[in-house]
Order: structure tokens, then C-alpha cells, then sequence
């Protein structure tokens, strides 16, 4: 069993940045290393991949509307995932979940698909103001 928990969302204004945190707990964690990523979902639209992160050698990969302007971090120490973001827009208001994964073979052509994901946080509300 795996459990995660995001915190840290909030409201910001264009511009700004912030942070927000995902902590996980629960044996499948203490046993397994796993890729973990950050989705977002606005109202209305589908899920779309925000970040990924791998469990061989922390390599990190993103989704094309935020490059450059966040950064997905882990420490297995601690069991966190981090998401930092800067020059946030209007556009990037949603719910952001945090969502973890098994290795396996097709990761690197699959880590953008949420439905091969294995652990799902409740997600937190991010909101950007103009």
C-alpha cells in the first residue's frame, strides 16, 4: 500500500512563484524505488502531464507549456517530491496531483501517460491570478 499527500498550493499572482510538496508513505514506498510525476487538471479539461522524475538517476523530463519554468525535485531520504514553479500564469491554474509509478521497461515513452501510474495523491489547488 502507498499513500501521497500534496500540500502547499495556493493562490499567486502572475508572475510569482511557489512551491508545493508531495509526501508518501505506506510499505509500497519503503520497499520500491519509483518514478514519480506532477499532473494538473483545470475544470473542464483532461488531466495533462506537468513533470516526471525517474528512479535510476533523478532524470527529470516536462511537459512542454511549463519547460523552463518548473522544476520537479525528489529526496528518497525524506520519501518528498517537490515542484517548484516560477513565472506562473493564469493558464497554469488547476488541481495538481502528485502520482507515482513502478518501474518498468516503457518508461521513458510512457511517463506523460496517467493511466500508467500506480499511486494517486488527492491533489492540491493552485490558483493564478492576473
Amino acid at each position: 500500500q502507498g499513500v501521497l499527500a500534496e500540500s502547499g498550493g495556493g493562490s499567486v499572482q502572475a508572475g510569482g512563484s511557489l512551491r508545493i510538496s508531495c509526501a508518501a508513505s505506506g510499505r509500497a514506498f519503503q520497499q520500491y524505488a519509483m518514478a514519480m510525476g506532477w499532473f494538473r487538471q483545470a475544470p473542464g479539461k483532461e488531466r495533462e502531464f506537468v513533470a516526471a522524475i525517474n528512479w535510476i538517476d533523478g532524470g527529470t523530463n516536462y511537459g512542454d507549456s511549463v519547460k523552463g519554468r518548473f522544476t520537479i525535485s525528489r529526496d528518497d531520504a525524506k520519501k518528498m517530491l517537490y515542484l517548484q514553479m516560477s513565472s506562473l500564469q493564469p493558464e497554469d491554474t488547476a488541481q495538481y496531483y502528485c502520482a507515482a509509478r513502478h518501474p518498468s521497461f516503457d518508461y521513458s515513452t510512457t511517463y506523460y501517460y496517467p493511466g500508467r501510474y500506480d499511486y494517486w495523491g488527492q491533489g492540491t489547488q493552485v490558483t493564478v491570478s492576473s
